[in-house]
């Protein structure tokens, strides 16, 4: 029996063109246990801060980044990893264009 998987060659080719001024995201992989949802930020635009009520995996795959993440600022570049515990307080402000990969962990909630 095959094994299931979902591949993608280039995360980077997978946002294509991001918008002037804009931020484009793009959900390429969903299921019970993840969302992969990929970002592309033009330089200067950022997330305002926010909360999520599930954990979550942020990803910097091209450019560099000024994230805060609760009362502390972080400089993030292409290779920067992040994992974040629910209702965590965070922002992302893009310092140049940026390809970033979210995975949102979604909880398994139990039920009566």
């Amino acid at each position: 029996m095959a094994e299931n998987y979902a591949f993608v060659a280039d995360l980077c080719k997978e946002i294509g063109e991001i918008p002037k001024d804009g931020i484009l995201s793009r959900t390429i992989y969903s299921d019970e246990q993840v969302k992969a949802v990929l970002f592309g930020f033009d330089q200067g635009q950022e997330l305002s801060e926010h909360t999520a009520s599930t954990a979550a995996i942020i990803h910097i795959i091209k450019g560099d980044a000024k994230i805060i993440l609760g009362k502390d600022t972080l400089e993030s570049q292409a290779g920067a990893w992040i994992h974040m515990d629910p209702k965590l307080s965070h922002s992302i402000f893009a310092k140049t264009a940026l390809v970033m990969l979210l995975l949102i962990l979604k909880s398994k909630e139990k039920t009566a």
